[in-house]
């Protein structure tokens, strides 16, 4: 199959190499030119994992998103959700119809990039879905090469609009064997693990983070206190869900900690692996990392802002978004990814399923 994939992330790389091994053509489009160079002029990444060291060959690379983008069947963009809305603009004259754009995970991107390929008047044709987390546990060691460490055991996934299921999965089953199908692109969205077990950790371990020169927050940063805001924040997710007509499984992040439990999406026993692993830490700067502009800004303002919109109080998730506001100066609640900013605050539930089934264009001819 012809898969492009965007972005120069752990994600993007990781796909790109898992995909080349298992039988597809891949290209890979990188926006920062400069950074993406080594790639550019080898034409390959270079991949270390338990089977060793070795160089995998793509299709093409380049950063001509248009030579990436068109004849793909499959377009999968890994990339943090605060990029969506720019990326979606760049897409507007290169996508054709019937192509699938995965998002792991999305923060409910399929509306925001529909919604500004349909403003930009994007005639293509195309069908989103996004799922609950990152297909892969990678990391980058530099920007020719990706250490691949674990892969998804299981990836809840929606599609937007959701009439045309049946369409993308075919497509999604072909690249990913882990992919599980759910109701749509808003259930797909409201498992999205980044918005539950980043917050607490970040902003829970505020002061060792600014403080040490090494911090792990997977580590040291994961003490019970931590997990009983986790078990909380979580329950709040699965209420939203439940209000919203989406029921279990709900995937909850207590089992992603239980290696005796139910499978979570990386699997019995991932948690133990993350820790253990060197590749996992990483240094934090508490206003521009992606825990904070993604998962905060993007994921837990869109929580917060649902349990608005449903008259449901969540205030574990506001009371963080409440802290990471008085962290970075901004009123993350205002300036977030929301209901009000995405203009479907006006909207009753059964209205926002409309759109969710149908898409935003068939929903406004109506």
């Amino acid at each position: 199959m012809e898969i492009a994939v965007l972005g120069g992330g752990n994600g993007a790389y990781a796909a790109a190499v898992d995909f080349v091994e298992k039988g597809h053509y891949v290209r890979l489009w990188r926006r920062d030119k400069d950074a993406f160079k080594s790639v550019l002029n080898s034409q390959m990444i270079k991949v270390k994992d338990t089977a060793g060291t070795r160089e995998v060959s793509l299709q093409l690379a380049s950063d001509d998103i248009k030579k990436v983008v068109q004849g793909a069947q499959l377009i999968v963009i890994p990339l943090p959700a605060f990029a969506q809305h720019s990326l979606a603009e760049q897409l507007v004259p290169v996508l054709e119809n019937d192509q699938v754009i995965f998002l792991p995970p999305g923060t409910f991107g399929s509306y925001v990039m529909s919604k500004v390929l349909t403003e930009h008047g994007c005639e293509a044709n195309v069908i989103f879905a996004e799922t609950g987390t990152l297909p892969y546990l990678a990391r980058k060691y530099d920007e020719q090469t990706i250490s691949l460490s674990g892969r998804a055991a299981r990836l809840p996934t929606g599609v937007f609009p959701s009439e045309q299921s049946e369409f993308a999965f075919e497509v999604l089953h072909e690249a990913f064997d882990s992919i599980e199908p759910v109701q749509d692109a808003l259930d797909g969205a409201l498992m999205n693990a980044g918005p539950i077990i980043h917050p607490p950790l970040i902003l829970m371990n505020a002061g060792p983070i600014q403080h040490f020169d090494r911090w792990d927050i997977h580590d040291e940063g994961t003490q019970p206190s931590i997990r009983s805001v986790h078990r909380s924040l979580d329950g709040e997710r699965m209420k939203i869900r439940e209000a919203l007509g989406y029921h279990a499984p709900h995937f909850p992040l207590e089992d992603h900690y239980n290696p005796e439990g139910v499978e979570w999406m990386y699997g019995n026993g991932a948690h133990e692996e993350l820790v253990d692993g060197e590749d996992w830490f990483e240094p934090l700067d508490l206003e521009t990392h992606r825990y904070m502009k993604e998962d905060i800004m993007c994921g837990l303002s869109f929580l917060v802002s649902l349990g608005d919109w449903l008259k449901l109080k969540v205030p574990t998730a506001a009371g963080l978004l409440a802290i990471a506001s008085s962290i970075t100066g901004e009123n993350i609640r205002e300036n977030g990814r929301s209901m009000e900013n995405m203009g479907l605050d006006h909207l009753s539930p059964q209205q926002l399923k409309e759109i969710v089934k149908k898409g935003i264009k068939k929903y406004e001819v109506q």
